[in-house]
């Protein structure tokens, strides 16, 4: 598989269809991003675990984001998964990244990662390297709909009353691209600097993640507490769904939300 990947983009760095590559790279024993424009370095590619390509988790797309408003005239390939590519379309729907300079190279992600993750679209549309996989159901939020309101309620605020206050949600989430953050600056600093009372905190990112959650789950994986965020966002996303019949990164469409605060 990285054999296929190595092959694609220096076909693109040698034609200079894009400026500089940003992917993974193996390093004194670890595995972390890297934008690679010199074409010895592909040598070092990695796409992870070689037994499961794909399971090295890191918001490339939020990277990619941070180049792109550093360097708007240059053009820019990025390793996609299914959710990475999600990302990437939810970011050119809120006019955040110029979609013709964005060159996607795809990774479909292996069925036992896909399993682990419960991902529903566990590879981008056209993958260079990988077969496409069997889709997995997300189950949690069906078994806590059977669930009573009131015993919901306790649930998610026994959950809440485990933040603290970190905002690692946030900072890893690939489609969180506010200049200014409004947690901060309508909270914070109203409360003399602290962070705002559960369950304020997550109920108002909550609302901020509707028509813009790719469901990627890297906020509950970097939660230290290990609070079920993407429970709580996979509703919003089913909310989205049922009212608008619209689902966050599949097509750079944009939000109705979008739409609707633009009228």
């Amino acid at each position: 598989m990285i054999e296929q990947v190595q092959k694609k983009v220096r076909e693109l760095l040698e034609a200079g269809t894009i400026q500089g590559f940003l992917g993974l790279r193996e390093q004194n024993g670890h595995i972390g991003p890297y934008l690679f424009q010199d074409l010895k370095d592909l040598e070092g590619m990695s796409l992870g675990d070689r037994e499961r390509p794909g399971d090295t988790r890191y918001p490339l797309s939020k990277l990619l984001l941070t180049l792109a408003r550093n360097y708007p005239q240059d053009s820019l390939g990025i390793l996609v998964r299914g959710c990475d590519e999600r990302a990437i379309n939810a970011l050119v729907a809120w006019n955040q990244l110029d979609k013709d300079k964005v060159v996607p190279v795809g990774l479909a992600c292996p069925q036992e990662l896909a399993e682990e993750c419960e991902c529903e679209r566990p590879y981008p549309e056209a993958p260079v390297a990988g077969e496409k996989t069997e889709p997995v159901a997300f189950a949690s939020v069906a078994r806590l709909q059977e669930l009573e309101p009131s015993e919901r309620m306790r649930y998610w605020l026994r959950e809440f009353d485990k933040c603290v206050k970190c905002y690692g949600c946030r900072d890893i989430c690939p489609v969180c691209f506010c200049r200014e953050c409004s947690l901060e600056d309508q909270y914070l600093i109203r409360t003399h600097n602290l962070p705002p009372e559960n369950p304020v905190f997550h109920l108002t990112r909550a609302v901020h993640m509707a028509g813009r959650c790719i469901d990627c789950g890297l906020c509950e994986q970097a939660c230290p507490a290990e609070i079920p965020l993407r429970t709580l966002y996979k509703k919003v996303g089913q909310i989205m769904e049922e009212e608008f019949s619209y689902h966050s990164g599949e097509t750079t469409q944009k939000s109705p939300l979008q739409i609707a605060d633009n009228q």
